[in-house]
């Protein structure tokens, strides 16, 4: 199967292409759903056959020649397709050599997993959530998503940073086109944002990220002379402390583009504007986990620059608390989720920042699970509610839609960390990291746990428990999604709930089978000068999951009196601090210090940029104060205008100098000896004259 390391991406864009082809008017509704979730399930069938080849060492060795080498001891393999850019020569060869390859080690054997097998839930759920799309907009969502698949797969796959950074534009353009999949509609009433806007949001947000990872990439060539991944962290000893602090943080910054930190997190919440699978597929399993996979990737280069380590550690705790306190307060299903998610990812990168890179995958994976199930309860609940999506409009939902009630649980107590479900073992391992490093993050991440558990116990409480707060008719029409819904969500559930098992930590006695698979990957990132975190003693790291299990608790039981017992309790509070409750509501209000300190200056450039391009450049203001644009000097006079523009007045100087010499260039033969006649008496004058002297 690792010969067929090419065919885990082409599959979906395959499906890519024939449904953007053929989707639109030849392939029937049905064909088009199912030919983009097979597209996916044969990459992940592929996938699992080429992790299974990886596992073994001996078939590993035994299967390099050709295309394909391998690692036998780090359980990598590497597909070379064609050499893609050969740039420039000198006297030892190639300037710069990039092989279109992919490369498999149990890093990337995870993200496989969890790109194809999540996503292809996602696809089976579009099926039926979709249903009511025209046929044209149907095959263009499915074309979308394929597209989406097969550009996260070649990041998650590729072997050398501009492979990666292919996959990595890839994801920014289809984020785009399935954001703004509702082009035409308005979907946020309070800032009257369309769909198209919150799209171009993300793909600027994400550009101004991705300069970043250029940066990086270029400082990284010039030091060590390859793109090459496994290259440059084979030097990353010798680069030099202020190299790798220098390229890890410009890396970072592409990182917080596409993972959604502070300060560049702004986009993610409005990405909420598309289809709710899209919010899953972004949200769970593909591009904000991107930059949480690259920082892990490029391990070796963080661990020799501490530096850069420590500023990953320290946005990714600080983005938790913030997004956390973000989603206290928001009344949208899905922004309460999409902060949830930005809060999730600040975890992600505490643990990577912390030195525990496992931690951070292992919260990755765990993650996707609970995440994509909590995004398609969603859905199944905007589903039943006809479209409603603020939480203040629902409530007893637990008797109307059973099964949506019953799996939205398991993703509730999963991502607040109640044992023995996922997000408490993916949770702790994090918060254990954090404690080797400082308490102080510890304390960051024990603060968001908190919260985390205290605004999920709210969306809960809110949606399915208490009394029903929407009308009749509404009641009326509330039912339980179609099977092609229910089933991914179920199967979500059970990855949910069991899905931690494959890290319990060695505390608990058993073995962490997730850390002993990733070992060989970050086992080869020495530490920069320092001494590696001590690891805790079994009672310690036992007491500090007692401690965050209890603060979990804490939050759900706050959640439960202030939600489901006594909900004048909130109202009250928001009452008393109404200065404190507006600030968290309006989101900090970050969004409108960027408009007035970073976009109305720009906007104010642009429109001068503007005024002179028309009015310098190509217009012409008249005596009278008008603006007269394109206009001619044959039809207005000279003494008109007070400014011209100046590529106007250059023609114009061309024209008038023409029409003098076209008086000359007459093509009369008579002329022409007239002139030579009269040029001829001109010299012998002067020459006669200047004789007399």
């Amino acid at each position: 199967m690792l010969g067929l390391l090419w065919a885990i991406p082409l599959l979906p864009f395959l499906g890519f292409l024939l449904n953007g082809i053929l989707g639109p008017r030849l392939l029937p509704r049905r064909a088009v759903g199912i030919l983009a979730s097979v597209a996916v399930l044969l990459s992940f069938l592929v996938s699992l056959g080429a992790i299974a080849a990886i596992a073994d060492p001996v078939a590993l060795a035994a299967a390099a020649g050709g295309s394909l080498t391998t690692d036998a001891g780090h359980h990598r393999a590497v597909q070379t397709l064609w050499t893609w850019m050969p740039i420039g020569t000198s006297a030892q060869g190639t300037v710069l050599r990039v092989d279109w390859a992919y490369a498999l080690d149990p890093l990337s054997a995870v993200m496989l997993l969890v790109v194809t097998g999540v996503g292809f839930l996602i696809h089976v759920y579009s099926i039926g959530y979709m249903a009511h799309e025209p046929r044209p907009a149907y095959a263009r969502f499915f074309a979308y998503l394929n597209l989406f698949m097969a550009m996260m797969l070649t990041l998650v796959l590729g072997a050398s940073l501009p492979v990666v950074f292919v996959g990595w534009e890839g994801v920014g353009l289809c984020s785009y086109l399935l954001i703004g999949f509702y082009y035409d509609r308005v979907f946020d009433e309070t800032t009257g944002m369309t769909c198209a806007d919150a799209g171009r949001k993300a793909f600027i947000t994400n550009r101004i990220g991705d300069m970043g990872f250029m940066l990086g990439m270029l400082l990284l060539f010039a030091t060590a002379g390859t793109l090459d991944i496994q290259g440059i962290l084979a030097q990353a000893g010798t680069l030099g402390t202020g190299v790798c602090t220098a390229a890890a943080l410009l890396l970072f910054v592409g990182a917080c583009g596409k993972s959604a930190q502070i300060p560049l997190y702004v986009w993610l919440p409005d990405a909420m504007a598309g289809p709710t699978p899209v919010s899953a597929l972004i949200h769970a399993a593909t591009m904000v986990t991107a930059g949480v996979y690259v920082v892990c990737r490029m391990a070796p280069l963080y661990q020799h620059a501490p530096a850069a380590l420590l500023t990953v550690a320290v946005v990714g705790g600080a983005t938790a608390v913030f997004a956390a306190l973000i989603g206290l307060c928001q009344n949208d299903i899905k922004k309460v989720l999409a902060y949830s998610t930005v809060s999730q990812l600040g975890y992600m990168m505490l643990g990577a920042g912390c030195g525990g890179f496992e931690a951070g995958v292992f919260h990755l994976m765990t993650h996707a699970f609970f995440k994509a199930l909590l995004f398609l309860g969603a859905g199944s609940v905007i589903h039943a509610m006809s479209g409603e999506q603020d939480i203040r409009k629902m409530g007893g939902l637990d008797r109307y839609i059973p099964w949506t009630h019953g799996t939205f649980v398991v993703a509730w107590l999963a991502i607040s960390g109640i044992f023995p479900l996922s997000g408490f073992f993916s949770k702790d391992e994090i918060l254990a990291w954090a404690f080797r490093k400082s308490i102080l993050l510890w304390g960051l991440g024990a603060g968001g746990a908190f919260l985390t558990a205290f605004y999920m116990s709210r969306l809960y409480f809110l949606v399915f428990h208490g009394r029903a707060r929407f009308d009749k008719e509404t009641r009326h029409h509330v039912h339980e999604s179609p099977r092609t819904m229910i089933v991914p969500l179920v199967v979500l559930a059970a990855l949910a709930f069991a899905g931690g098992v494959l890290g319990v930590p060695e505390a608990l006695g058993a073995r962490n089978v997730l850390g002993e698979y990733l070992a060989p990957v970050f086992e080869a990132a020495p530490a920069a000068g320092t001494a590696a975190p001590a690891h805790l003693a079994a009672g310690l790291e036992l007491g500090l999951m007692a401690v965050s299990f209890a603060i979990a608790v804490f939050g759900i039981f706050l959640g439960w009196v202030f939600y489901a017992q006594r909900p004048e309790i909130p109202a009250t509070f928001a009452e008393n601090v109404g200065g404190l409750y507006r600030l968290v509501a309006g989101k900090f209000y970050v969004d409108e210090i960027y408009d007035r300190v970073i976009l109305a200056p720009y906007y104010a450039l642009c429109r001068a940029a503007s005024w002179f391009d028309r009015y310098v450049v190509d217009g012409a203001v008249n005596a009278a104060g008008y603006v007269t644009l394109g206009t001619s000097y044959t039809s207005v006079g000279f003494d008109t205008y007070v400014v011209d523009g100046l590529v106007n007045l250059t023609g114009y100087t061309v024209r008038g100098a023409s029409w003098v010499f076209r008086k000359f260039q007459t093509g009369v033969v008579q002329s022409y000896a007239t002139a030579v006649v009269l040029g001829i008496f001109i010299l012998v004058s002067v020459y006669l004259l200047t004789q007399g002297h």
